[in-house]
């Protein structure tokens, strides 16, 4: 089948190159020119395991193109996904300027029947605004289709190639089908396809996060609980993530969510409830939490070295907001990076793909180190932000060997208390006692 995908950025590239791997001509549209000159080259712009493989070797099999080109790219498909930028309003909202353009778009391009795919994550009753913006500009039919990703960072190209539900958001039985051919080789399992409305297919990718953005803040909650009343969260989570019920998922308690999804689709979401006044308080809830959680354990760095934080140097693990990505949007490592500026400390950071990103928001005040051991080299503590597993196994000899004082921060609970505490290391984690060294 002939498809174009409006976006190269995360969802729309990995996308396209999903789906021409599995066969499918896809040429994929974006109005920079520099970006898609990068990507005929075989640059892939963004950090994605196995992204850039698939990428040049589909591009060699003629099946997947990149252009500028949207008159001509739509004209040579039947299948058109929209799978560009949503970016946050002041107010929270989503702005929704590229996505109507896009939208406007398409309908001048328009030379005969098209299914036009919302592949973005926008905001319910969009499928309406979409339709009305496509059907100003052409008198030719089409169908809309609501089609929610549900990718994660690091792990998107496994996602979207062994996806554990598809949702179709369709009226028409024909698109469907169409639909139901796109996924087919992705998806055996015909009962994990939910076939639904648009605007019940937009709700469920928002509710979805929300869920997940949920579970996050109510594990870090429960940490500081813990941690006020002596008890481990570790423990904890073990206990109630073996109830079937409950599950283990998203229960791992740390420096808060970030990246580009939970944070903006939390805002959105609120912004949609207060539009109808209809009040989302777990939702509200959840996203105080994440917020406190940053700030609470860039303080713990903070408060420990207290009138002495001029003088401090802190190496820091970890800038990407998760592993596997070189993604540092709403990164709680960078917000925490900043707090540690603005009490004049010094910071030695180390990322294995997020350190140019990184270099470009923070500028001055970070010394970026190739090497994870030498963000080490005089620094007063550790402070680990980013579960990357070159982090989990670290040797603890040539750490304390480094380091000008045995002072660990792990925002992650990677490390084992009991184990670190014989080693002479002070260690502060995630809602799990304190150990004095032995």
């Amino acid at each position: 089948m002939n498809l174009s995908m409006v976006g190269t950025g995360y969802v729309g590239l990995v996308a396209g190159a999903c789906f021409a791997d599995s066969g499918h001509r896809v040429v994929c549209v974006d109005c920079d020119e520099r970006k898609v000159r990068r990507l005929i080259d075989g640059e892939i712009p963004i950090y994605e395991p196995g992204l850039g493989e698939i990428v040049v070797r589909n591009q060699k099999l003629g099946r997947l193109s990149f252009t500028t080109n949207l008159v001509e790219a739509v004209q040579k498909s039947r299948v058109v996904f929209i799978a560009v930028g949503t970016p946050q309003a002041d107010d929270g909202s989503v702005d929704l300027t590229a996505i109507l353009n896009v939208a406007q778009s398409i309908g001048k391009a328009m030379d005969g029947y098209r299914v036009v795919v919302m592949k973005s994550t926008v905001p319910v009753g969009t499928h309406k605004k979409v339709s009305e913006a496509i059907r100003a500009q052409t008198d030719h039919p089409f169908d809309y289709v609501s089609n929610p990703e549900f990718l994660k960072e690091g792990a998107a190209v496994e996602d979207f190639t062994h996806p554990d539900r598809v949702v179709i958001g369709a009226t028409s039985h024909a698109v469907i089908e169409i639909m139901r051919e796109l996924y087919g080789s992705f998806m055996r399992r015909d009962e994990r396809i939910f076939v639904m409305d648009p605007a019940s297919a937009e709700m469920t990718k928002y509710a979805a996060n929300a869920m997940l953005a949920m579970r996050i803040s109510f594990m870090n909650e429960m940490a500081g609980l813990c941690e006020k009343f002596g008890a481990d969260v570790e423990s904890v989570r073990r206990g109630i993530g073996s109830d079937s019920r409950i599950g283990s998922a998203f229960l791992f308690p740390g420096v808060g969510y970030g990246g580009s999804c939970f944070p903006k689709d939390i805002s959105a979401l609120l912004n949609m409830a207060k539009s109808v006044e209809q009040p989302a308080t777990l939702v509200q809830g959840a996203q105080e939490v994440n917020l406190r959680q940053r700030k609470r354990f860039a303080r713990k760095v903070i408060d420990f070295f207290g009138e002495a934080c001029p003088k401090t140097t802190v190496a820091v693990w970890g800038l990407a907001f998760k592993s596997w990505t070189d993604d540092i949007r709403e990164s709680p490592a960078i917000a925490s990076v900043r707090m540690f500026l603005e009490r004049k400390m010094r910071v030695q950071a180390h990322d294995p793909q997020a350190m140019s990103a990184s270099a470009a928001e923070l500028r001055d005040g970070v010394v970026f180190c190739e090497d994870a051991y030498q963000a080490l080299e005089g620094a007063d503590a550790l402070v680990v932000f980013t579960d990357w597993p070159q982090f989990r196994t670290p040797d603890f000899d040539i750490i304390a060997a480094k380091l000008r004082r045995k002072v660990i921060f792990d925002g992650r609970n990677l490390y084992d208390p009991v184990s670190l505490s014989k080693k002479g290391f002070q260690y502060y984690c995630i809602g799990r006692p304190y150990r004095n060294p032995s």
